[in-house]
């Protein structure tokens, strides 16, 4: 009835916000496997009608829809992991062919964050969210249809990073006491995403911030050059500075 309006500046519009929080307050609010599925049903339907609101313009919906589909990835009823599961494959693939079949860096930004935040939040990471994980890369590889582009092996990719985060998570988790090991760990995981500025930012924040802790001021101060550095790239390659060619930060700091 109201397609028209929640259309209306490529989706990016109040309505749209109020539509899209009413079909998260379900996932929000304990259901039954059997109601779910029936969620899960439209939310796919949802996506599938409404794409720009997802994967164009501010990235918030896409963040928050992330969020509460792989807090299903870890639910304790293995049909809601598998439901969940689907859903997140397909949202993948929406994002997929919404970029002509380049790419799905939203969602991978958004996932690997999401990830994130659930590891604080509600401590995924077992056994559950792992066979979810095998699931979704099952759905990729039995997906004739994408079976000649590289959608697969962008999924595998994905999966594989939050593997990593979530073994990195683990580890820092037994080294919090040694601070140096704690920061090496994530420099490692920093470097992981140097292709990915955003999430290369996070971890940076965080090392600098542990630096700063244990006084290690030089450090500290380090790690917010090389982060100025990222933005300074960002910058250029978007025209909003104009900057030489090669512009040394510091002596092992130089912004392309």
């Amino acid at each position: 009835t109201f397609q028209r309006q929640l259309q209306q500046s490529d989706c990016q519009n109040v309505l749209m916000k109020k539509v899209f929080d009413t079909h998260m307050l379900f996932l929000q609010i304990n259901q039954s496997a059997a109601a779910l599925k029936h969620i899960f049903a439209a939310l796919r339907l949802f996506v599938g009608k409404f794409p720009s609101a997802f994967f164009q313009g501010q990235a918030d919906l896409c963040g928050s829809l992330c969020y509460e589909i792989l807090k299903c990835c870890n639910h304790r009823s293995r049909s809601t992991q598998t439901e969940a599961s689907a859903l997140l494959y397909f949202f993948m693939r929406k994002n997929f062919e919404f970029n002509k079949q380049k790419s799905i860096v939203r969602s991978h930004l958004q996932l690997i964050k999401a990830v994130s935040q659930l590891i604080a939040d509600a401590g995924i990471g077992g056994s559950r969210f792992q066979h979810s994980l095998a699931i979704i890369n099952n759905f990729a590889n039995g997906d004739k249809q994408m079976k000649n582009v590289n959608f697969p092996a962008e999924v595998k990719d994905l999966t594989k990073r939050i593997r990593t985060v979530l073994m990195a998570t683990a580890q820092m988790k037994e080294h919090e006491k040694d601070p140096e090991m704690l920061v090496d760990l994530q420099y490692s995981l920093a470097n992981s995403y140097a292709s990915t500025p955003e999430l290369r930012r996070t971890w940076l924040e965080s090392m600098a911030k542990i630096h700063a802790r244990n006084g290690d001021l030089s450090e500290a101060a380090m790690c917010y050059i090389h982060i100025a550095a990222l933005i300074a790239e960002y910058l250029k390659r978007k025209g909003k500075i104009n900057i030489s060619k090669t512009n040394c930060i510091s002596i092992n700091i130089t912004v392309q």
